[in-house]
């Protein structure tokens, strides 16, 4: 039973928004959209000179729509007054902030209360609807002039020239006289720029929701029908917000407000001219970047796709690529992103983060950061590999032998070197060598290639002398390489690097704890097949389980847990039973491990078995990196939970789970 008023108010609203409403139901504004409809829009309809349609310079004193509160009320009014400053400030470069922070604020509000969203559109397709001139000779406009004094007959009667009589079996639709469009009124409608900054404000809005009432829905759509050219500038706005609004009804809404960039992308160019109005570069291990375009509603998935089309990858499915972003704050964080997030949603929520955990304001010079490289590998899938992802390889390849989490000689170390300046300088511009009437690097790019591809563990360790000779092979060796395409080189280096059992596998920096003294270093490789220990100097495996030998794992308290079960039959190389093990670890490093583990264990059909929420891992929501295309996360991360939320709920669910695991581990 009902007891509260709002609470009846509001199921009486969310009913009349489903059904529809009758043809009297709601506010004047819907019963005016109302008749339209039943009169098919019908472009000679009187009702489209209703002033209740049309441009407005005052504010409004009550809702357009149905709202179920007084508060939201309210807010509806703001709301409106919200657009009439936007649009009725004349747009500058030097000021344009201004219009940025009061639309994205105007849209967070939508957000907030969706309610508030239909109220918006309808305040926006009333504030892009021109007064049109009277046409002279017509009657119904004379009758028009002789009533327009009576807002009560204008607003209310039931009969009267605006509320079409619909008892007949024929609708009449009360007409101007002509099938023409009247030209505007320069009298009554404000300067040009209004109506361009309103119809801005409204391609921002379609990107983000839908009206979910499908009168107003129908009376969206015909608006920007009834606008829509390819030759006047609001035209073309009008062009762009319907292709808009078709992407969002068949992608879905958004969760964040638009991004600073995204905003300054509508209002410095007309989207009309653009398929997608943005673009965004995406960077790879090697330095280079591809441009990419996108627009409001392009999901990761679909920017993946056409990143894979520019740079001949194959699918994501396939390839196990992946895209990644930056971390607004921590330098060396990246956040594996959801494939089912819109990317406009992604750069919004990294913008609001630098802002709110940063500095305070915005730093209009940083900007998110997209890489694109692989984060599944399957052997098997290795001889379908494209050119393209065997040199993205390679540069992955080199950076973990940078970062010490390869195993290499000094002397493979040079070779692989040598390989990776051929591949990524070629034949480089040459001078004279020595005694030789021969060609070769300069010492400048000698000192380039020694630098960016000798481990950086084996320069520090060389004197002087050992140096100069250090440089001297790698100039030699590269000298052997003439004539060596690319392709040759990336076959070579692939061919010697995938001989280590663990090419391709994702190394964790950890530590095991250890009752007797302070923790032992290792490397924890997580790769197609299972998880294993390396110790942190040789990289020899010290243990390894198998994903089918997994009960549990994720974050506990500090630390990553993971249990396992050996069967006796099995037990030849662990002990039989359930055995816990811990690992230190930072909590970004405990969420990334969780999710990488999960990916890989259902990429090979494997139940993935309990783990703690993703939102108890990290101090940061954004840790909540989405797991890949091969599991599903609902939502996109939170890039804004607080420290102290996500520790209090982390040290409740690991006390319970503790105590579960530990009772039952033999």
């Amino acid at each position: 039973m009902l007891v509260e008023e709002v609470e009846k108010d509001g199921w009486l609203y969310h009913l009349t928004v489903v059904s529809g409403g009758g043809p009297n139901a709601g506010t004047q504004y819907e019963q005016l959209v109302q008749k339209l409809m039943e009169l098919d829009g019908d472009p000679n309809c009187v009702l489209w000179r209703h002033p209740l349609l049309l441009h407005s310079k005052d504010p409004i004193t009550s809702p357009l729509t149905s709202l179920p509160s007084s508060q939201l009320q309210a807010e509806a009014i703001k709301l409106f007054k919200s657009c009439q400053l936007y649009t009725s400030v004349l747009m500058d470069s030097s000021g344009i902030d201004y219009h940025v922070v009061l639309c994205q604020n105007a849209l967070q509000q939508c957000l907030t209360y969706p309610e508030l969203q239909s109220e918006l559109f309808c305040g926006l397709i009333k504030q892009t609807s021109k007064h049109l001139q009277a046409k002279p000779g017509v009657q119904v406009t004379k009758t028009l002039n002789k009533i327009k004094h009576s807002r009560n007959l204008l607003l209310c009667a039931t009969q009267s020239l605006f509320l079409c009589d619909s008892s007949g079996a024929q609708k009449a639709s009360p007409t101007l006289g002509s099938g023409q469009p009247l030209p505007a009124d320069p009298k009554i409608n404000p300067p040009s720029f209004t109506f361009i900054q309103a119809w801005q404000f409204l391609a921002l809005a379609v990107s983000l929701f839908v009206p979910k009432n499908n009168k107003l829905l129908w009376y969206l759509k015909l608006h920007l029908q009834r606008n829509a050219d390819t030759k006047s500038e609001v035209g073309k706005y009008a062009a762009y917000c319907q292709r808009a609004l078709e992407r969002t009804l068949e992608n879905g809404g958004r969760e964040a407000k638009p991004s600073r960039m995204e905003v300054l992308s509508i209002l410095l160019k007309n989207p009309y001219h653009h398929s997608l109005p943005h673009a965004i570069p995406v960077h790879f291990i090697n330095g280079t970047y591809q441009v990419i375009g996108f627009d409001g509603s392009t999901t990761i998935d679909e920017f993946l796709i056409s990143l894979n089309q520019e740079i001949g990858c194959r699918d994501v499915h396939q390839s196990g690529f992946a895209l990644f972003s930056d971390d607004p704050i921590e330098k060396d964080l990246e956040h594996c992103l959801n494939h089912n997030a819109k990317l406009c949603d992604v750069i919004s929520k990294w913008e609001t983060a630098l802002r709110e955990k940063g500095s305070g304001k915005f730093e209009n010079t940083k900007v998110i950061r997209l890489l694109y490289k692989s984060r599944l590998y399957c052997r098997a899938a290795g001889k379908h590999e494209t050119d393209r992802e065997k040199l993205l390889l390679c540069y992955q390849v080199n950076q973990q032998i940078q970062q010490g989490k390869f195993p290499i000689t000094r002397e493979l170390a040079l070779e692989l070197a040598t390989l990776m300046a051929q591949i990524d300088m070629g034949e480089v511009n040459s001078e004279r060598t020595r005694g030789s009437g021969s060609s070769g690097p300069s010492s400048a790019h000698i000192q380039q290639a020694f630098s960016k591809f000798y481990p950086a563990r084996y320069r520090e360790d060389l004197n002087e002398e050992e140096t100069k000779n250090v440089l001297d092979s790698l100039q030699e060796k590269w000298i052997g390489l003439r004539g060596r395409t690319q392709g040759d080189c990336v076959r070579i280096y692939l061919t010697c690097t995938r001989k280590w059992p663990y090419f391709g596998a994702t190394l964790f920096p950890a530590a095991t704890p250890s009752p007797e003294g302070p923790p032992t270093p290792v490397w924890v490789a997580v790769s197609e097949d299972a998880i294993t220990l390396l110790d942190q100097s040789s990289m020899a495996s010290i243990v390894r389980y198998g994903y089918s030998s997994v009960v549990t794992f994720g974050g506990c308290q500090e630390d990553f847990m993971l249990v396992v079960h050996t069967p006796e039959e099995d037990g030849s190389h662990h002990p039989p039973g359930t055995h816990k093990l811990l690992l230190c670890m930072n909590k970004p490093k405990i969420l990334e491990l969780t999710l990488l583990i999960a990916d890989y264990m259902n990429a090979l059909g494997r139940p993935v078995p309990g783990t703690p929420q993703t939102g108890t891992l990290t101090r940061h929501g954004s840790r909540r990196s989405a797991r890949s295309h091969m599991t599903s996360v609902p939502g996109q991360p939170d890039l804004l939970k607080m420290t102290t939320e996500v520790d209090s709920k982390l040290q409740r669910l690991d006390a319970k789970r503790r105590a579960q695991v530990d009772s039952s581990v033999v």
